[in-house]
């Protein structure tokens, strides 16, 4: 049995955030629930899924250990 305490994963990121085969944190971004009719295809689609900067994924990182 393992001693000390284990990392736990902080459960509101593992909602939101994902980790690319590559190793980058992916992440969805909001504005795509409702009111699709008054957006531009163009803008829908710059919607999807998108990735962390360098900075911010490894501050996301610490979140999610394993």
């Amino acid at each position: 049995m393992a001693t000390g305490k284990s990392l736990k994963t902080k459960s509101s990121a593992k909602k939101r955030f994902s980790v690319t085969g590559t190793g980058k944190i992916s992440f969805h971004q909001g504005g795509k629930r409702h009111l699709m009719t008054g957006k531009s295809s163009k803008r829908t689609r710059s919607l999807k899924d998108s990735i962390l900067s360098k900075g911010q994924a490894d501050n996301i990182r610490v979140l999610l250990p394993h």
